[in-house]
């Protein structure tokens, strides 16, 4: 009977996605590509920019002469690992577009082959020193007589004073280099399993999420248990088991001292001379591991915040009732098929014609195929004629700009110092326009203030850009008189 149970459950987990990813034909590549794509750097990432990096790296291994075809398109492999269960799409709140990250049991499966690639001894001394460590302070902590207590706290007081004066004489037993270095690993793997869980703990709040929206729509009270206790204000994901295993947690990793403890304890463990021989991406881990913990246990903190508003929203906006009744109208048409089902064979016309859906199909001999030489562009070159501009457009332009008008009083002034009256084409040939058109523009504008206009009369001025192309323009006769050179200052 055990053997049956067992092949019985190995038949429904040879189901699921973590089998399926390790049974594929490719299992190699796929783990390669999602772990590279997902796992190694960017957790979850848009769906756009997912699919731009899975092409280059499909384009390259490709091109590269390896065993390997990997003849689909970059979309078509995401819509099919996204079916397998090996990705999850989300869609976060204010976002623009989806984004994926891996499923847990892919993380688990790709976790997996990663164990076995680096064939970590299991079997270590810390592992031990650590399981009987645990299991002293459980014995210690579970003590309800109070001698057998402080008989063990003064055995523990005199071993701390045998270790204080062994101290005192200058003698220390420090752990060598190997057995340090074995102890720091297997911490790195346990803190790694621990940032881990934190997509088991998300899982499990989704699950909740589901289970609760469930019992609302299927509760035929007028009010059941969970619509009381949301009426009556209160959390029912934060206040359920996982979410008080949770918050505690949390807070035990937001209390400032326990975390400063830590911060200093793992910058004491990377300043010593064993860790050295840690290679870049343990070193990494550990010294990002409170990051990592609060990074991870936000967004989980975030995802139960975010399903018990949700679901108080759902029950306040009498959402509910609309999905209770389409749940009793599927049951009731089920109930009445289980009634007919001996009466009714499942062939028998029912009256009732439920046209489908289709495309419409036509002949590609319809299209007109685009000739180029029916729409060819013009590309004659023609001399342009100078433009004409307006005083009004020129005030525009001056309120819009930042046009060095000192400088070009002082041009003026040092000009009519000789001459009794200047147009600004006469000034441009002397004083070249720095700014371009816009110092064409500031001597319209003081012109209009400090010259003679002359309505009736046009003049055309030139300037070189500073792209070095010349370029011409008509603009109103403005004459500058010596006699109002004291103006300009």
């Amino acid at each position: 009977m055990k053997y049956r149970q067992r092949i019985a459950g190995y038949q429904r987990l040879r189901e699921q996605p973590l089998w399926k990813l390790l049974a594929s034909d490719r299992a190699p590549v796929l783990v390669g590509l999602l772990q590279g794509l997902l796992l190694e750097a960017d957790r979850r990432i848009p769906g756009s920019i997912l699919a731009e990096r899975l092409q280059q790296q499909l384009d390259a291994l490709n091109g590269e002469e390896l065993d390997v075809e990997l003849p689909r398109t970059a979309q078509a492999y995401i819509a099919y690992w996204l079916a397998q269960g090996w990705l999850v799409r989300r869609l976060p709140e204010g976002a623009s577009e989806e984004e994926y990250e891996l499923s847990r049991q892919a993380v688990q499966a790709i976790r997996f082959i990663a164990g076995v690639e680096h064939n970590a001894s299991l079997a270590t001394e810390s592992r031990l020193a650590m399981v009987m460590q645990q299991i002293s302070q459980l014995a210690q902590q579970t003590e309800a007589d109070p001698e057998a207590r402080l008989a063990a706290l003064k055995a523990e007081r005199d071993r701390i004073d045998a270790e204080i004066a062994q101290v005192s004489t200058g003698k220390v037993s420090a752990l060598d280099g190997k057995r340090a270095l074995e102890r720091t690993r297997d911490v790195i793997r346990l803190a790694d399993d621990l940032a881990e869980d934190f997509r088991r703990v998300r899982d499990d709040f989704e699950q909740l999420n589901r289970r609760f929206r469930e019992r609302i729509i299927d509760d035929e009270g007028a009010r059941g248990d969970v619509l009381d206790r949301l009426f009556n204000g209160v959390d029912v994901i934060g206040e359920s088991d996982a979410g008080r295993s949770f918050q505690a947690f949390w807070d035990l990793l937001n209390d400032p001292q326990r975390s400063a403890e830590l911060d200093v304890a793992l910058d004491t463990v990377l300043n010593r001379g064993f860790t050295r021989k840690l290679d870049r991406n343990e070193r990494n881990f550990l010294r990002n591991f409170t990051s990592t913990l609060l990074e991870r246990g936000g967004q989980v903190h975030e995802v139960m915040q975010h399903f018990a508003r949700s679901l108080r929203g759902f029950v306040q906006s009498r959402g509910y009732l609309e999905q209770r009744r389409l749940n009793q109208l599927l049951k009731q048409a089920q109930g009445q098929a289980l009634q007919l089902r001996d009466e009714v064979r499942p062939t028998a016309l029912t009256g009732f014609v439920l046209p489908l859906s289709s495309a419409r199909i036509r002949s590609i001999g319809q299209w007109r195929l685009h000739d180029p030489r029916t729409h060819q562009v013009d590309t004659s070159i023609y001399y342009a004629e100078a433009a004409e501009i307006t005083l009004d457009s020129v005030g525009d332009l001056v309120a819009q700009s930042e046009i060095d008008v000192r400088t070009l009083k002082d041009n003026l002034f040092m000009l009519l110092g000789s001459r009794p009256r200047l147009s600004i084409s006469q000034v441009l040939r002397e004083r070249p326009a720095r700014q371009g058109l816009g110092s064409v523009i500031g001597y319209l504008s003081i012109g209009t203030r400090h010259g003679r206009v002359m309505t009736d009369q046009l003049e055309t001025v030139e300037w070189t850009g500073g792209d070095g192309v010349v370029r011409r323009a008509r603009v109103p006769l403005i004459w500058f008189l010596k006699e109002r050179r004291d103006e300009l200052v």
